[in-house]
């Protein structure tokens, strides 16, 4: 029975593991991360500072939080006050260490592979079967990466972790290598703090870091760009320009800006703004890759180093990186989700852009044919100007030859337009056919209308009711008009009265 773990969904790393024997952990597939920006080498330790940028480090290439990248330290004699002093700078021997290189102690780690071949092979604690079950339980631990392997009674038990050799928890992933010069200057901070916090006090931040260099007002601190990382973590980028007293200007080195930063007394500031790690982003030269790729990582296997190498999905831009334990792969996958979400986002910028953008179109498009049908109106008024105008200044005057000859060209023409099987003859019979279309477009729809019986019922209802009320105002209509007729006589009938009595 074994373990085995492969790519995560959406990565694009391929498998590269050794076969693992039957009955024991088989290792973890290779993923590819490539979603992060490229820096992710931890800083190698200090070997020795002295002034404030003249110190002199080791080169070292690890692991960081995210993608891939260099932490360099080379240190330069910068001048005056800070150490700043000409442009041109003189890097001193470096030496590659970190993860990809294995102390150089040999009797020590013979000693230790030796324990722990012991361990796991031929203890000696008890003397009797029981050895063999502490081996195997031995073994167990080692594939675990975690637990004490006792062996004999004289020697102290070796401490598995799940960088020995042993452990089957491990995979190879890819990661970005970074692009940028020494030259740049790139020096990445990560933050233990949010991207809110950052962007908010980003100011407070920048003028920090000018005291921490010493105030100097030849240098200028400047924040390259801000990321958020998984856990609550943000990346700063920043570089540092110093001016000269020509007037010309130039980045500060990011390995002799960086070897500044590790100084105790500078990181301990560092610290104090929140400052977790500090890396520069520069590019590997090619010497520094093919040391790399031929020493595999301590506790890699060669043969899982090897096939890594060969199914690197894009040796130019992507270098292998090993991945021991679930927090790294749970660490990836996190940056993963985080790219995930920063790519999701831009994508619906971008549609909103896009969208934005139609409209954008369709508005102009109609704004276009407005202006053109105005253009055209101006344009007939204009002509109708010119022609009055022309009238007026021509009143009086004989016709001339050219208006003479324009007169037999528009007369031409307009025998062409009236001449019944020319334009005017065919508009005609368009004319009739698209009204004889219309007429039988009406005639059938009308053929098509259809009332619903319940909406008739109700049709019907109202004017019945409509009716009834219409009689009954017709009846008292008449009924009024007969009590009219009926003053109408009586006054008439008193008028006669009066005169009979008053003659």
């Amino acid at each position: 029975m074994a373990f085995n773990f492969g790519a995560p969904a959406g990565g694009t790393a391929t498998a590269a593991t050794a076969a693992a024997p039957a009955g024991t952990f088989g290792g973890f597939g290779t993923t590819t991360t490539t979603a992060s920006s490229a820096f992710s080498f931890s800083a190698p330790s200090n070997t020795g500072t002295s002034g404030l940028f003249g110190a002199t480090q080791n080169k070292g290439f690890g692991f960081g939080t995210t993608g891939f990248g260099t932490t360099t330290g080379t240190g330069t004699g910068l001048g005056t006050g800070l150490g700043f002093g000409t442009f041109n700078t003189q890097p001193t021997q470096s030496t590659l260490g970190g993860l990809f290189s294995q102390p150089a102690q040999p009797p020590v780690q013979s000693n230790q592979l030796i324990n722990t071949a012991s361990a796991l092979s031929a203890p000696t604690l008890l003397g009797d079967e029981r050895d063999a079950i502490l081996a195997k339980w031995n073994q167990l631990q080692a594939f675990w990466g975690t637990g004490k392997g006792y062996f004999n009674n004289n020697i102290p038990p070796v401490e598995f972790t799940q960088e020995n050799p042993f452990c089957r928890f491990k995979a190879v992933g890819y990661s970005c290598m970074p692009n940028n010069k020494d030259e740049d200057g790139l020096v990445v901070l990560i933050f233990n703090r949010k991207e809110a916090d950052i962007r908010s006090q980003q100011q407070q931040l920048i003028e920090s870091f000018h005291k921490i260099l010493g105030g100097n007002q030849t240098l200028t601190v400047n924040v390259e760009g801000v990321k958020t990382l998984p856990d609550d973590q943000t990346e700063v980028v920043i570089y540092v320009v110093e001016r000269s007293p020509n007037g010309t200007s130039r980045r500060v080195p990011a390995t002799t800006l960086y070897a500044h930063f590790e100084q105790a007394n500078i990181k301990t500031s560092l610290q104090q703004l929140g400052v977790t790690l500090s890396m520069t982003r520069t590019e590997l030269s090619p010497a520094q890759i093919k040391q790399l790729l031929q020493n595999p990582p301590a506790g890699v296997d060669p043969i899982i180093w090897e096939q890594a190498k060969v199914d690197n999905p894009d040796s130019e831009k992507l270098i292998p990186v090993p991945m021991v334990g679930f927090k790294e792969l749970l660490r990836r996958l996190k940056v993963q989700d985080q790219m995930t979400k920063q790519h999701q986002t831009r994508l619906d910028i971008i549609s909103e852009d896009i969208s934005e953008l139609q409209k954008n179109q369709t508005t102009t498009l109609a704004k276009i044919a407005q202006y053109k049908r105005k253009l055209m109106e101006l344009s007939h008024r204009t002509l109708q100007v010119l022609i009055k105008q022309e009238i007026q200044r021509k009143s009086g005057y004989a016709i001339q030859a050219d208006e003479e000859q324009l007169r037999v060209q528009l007369d031409t023409i307009q025998c062409e337009l009236n001449a019944p099987t020319q334009f005017k003859g065919r508009l005609n019979e368009l004319m009739s056919q698209i009204r004889m279309q219309n007429h039988f477009g009406a005639v059938k729809s009308e053929e098509r209308y259809y009332v619903d019986a319940d909406l008739l019922r109700e049709i019907k209802q109202h004017l019945k009711q409509q009716q009834e009320g219409l009689s009954h105002l017709i009846s008292i209509i008449k009924d009024d008009l007969e009590d009219i007729k009926l003053i109408e006589h009586g006054l008439n009938e008193n008028v006669h009265i009066r005169g009979g009595v008053f003659s």
